[in-house]
This record gives structure tokens, C-alpha cells and sequence, in this order.
């Protein structure tokens, strides 16, 4: 497979975008059905402005799209192929994830390691 610096900076921004906790976990919530941005504050915790701007940051990229019901925006994952990704992430960790946990090179959730 041949892939242009152009492709691969591309799909490091995805990557990067997917890499946000919780972006990641709005995606993962959006995989199983609609739901409000009040939907996700309540299931995901955090502030309503938080997780709104987070799901116009998705919205912007095409990983999800809206669907307006009077007052009120649903949220979905905007195709099969993203839930795929998602899936397949899901797969790698089960294979993976104790190495990633414990790889020196990545920060953590509470900073960078001693590593």
C-alpha cells in the first residue's frame, strides 16, 4: 500500500482527534444509538459546553452527523466505516492493551511517565 505524506498527516489529525478521551467516549456512546448532547452530559459526566463542543468538533470532521427533531439534535456515528475503526481499535487493545498501558512512550491520564 502507498501512501502520500499528505495521506498520512491526514490520518494522524484523525488519529489525534480519536486520541481525546473524550471524543473517544462520545464516539463510543454514539455507536449504540442517537442520543442529545444532554444525553451524553448525563451518561459521560462533564459540562454541557464541554461535551457540545467536543460533538461539534466530531460534527466539523464527518465522524458524526445530526438529525434535527423539533427542538431537539440527535447525534449519530456517521457510518458503518467509523464504527468498523472503532471495532477494530476494540480488537488490538484486547490483543495489545496491557503493552499499550504499560509502553514508556505514551503520556497517561495523570502526565507523562518516568520513562
Amino acid at each position: 500500500m502507498t501512501t502520500s505524506t499528505t495521506d498520512v498527516s491526514v490520518a494522524a489529525k484523525l488519529f489525534r482527534g480519536l486520541g481525546d478521551p473524550t471524543r473517544l467516549s462520545i464516539l463510543l456512546a454514539l455507536v449504540e444509538r442517537e442520543l442529545r448532547v444532554t444525553d451524553l452530559v448525563a451518561e459521560l459526566g462533564g459540562s454541557q459546553g464541554n461535551i457540545s463542543g467536543h460533538v461539534g468538533c466530531l460534527r466539523e470532521c464527518g465522524l458524526i452527523v445530526a438529525r434535527p427533531e423539533g427542538r431537539q439534535t440527535f447525534y449519530r456515528v456517521a457510518g458503518p466505516e467509523i464504527v468498523s475503526l472503532l471495532r477494530a481499535g476494540e480488537t488490538v487493545l484486547a490483543r495489545t492493551g496491557t503493552e499499550v498501558t504499560l509502553c514508556p512512550n505514551y503520556v497517561n491520564e495523570q502526565g507523562p511517565s518516568d520513562g
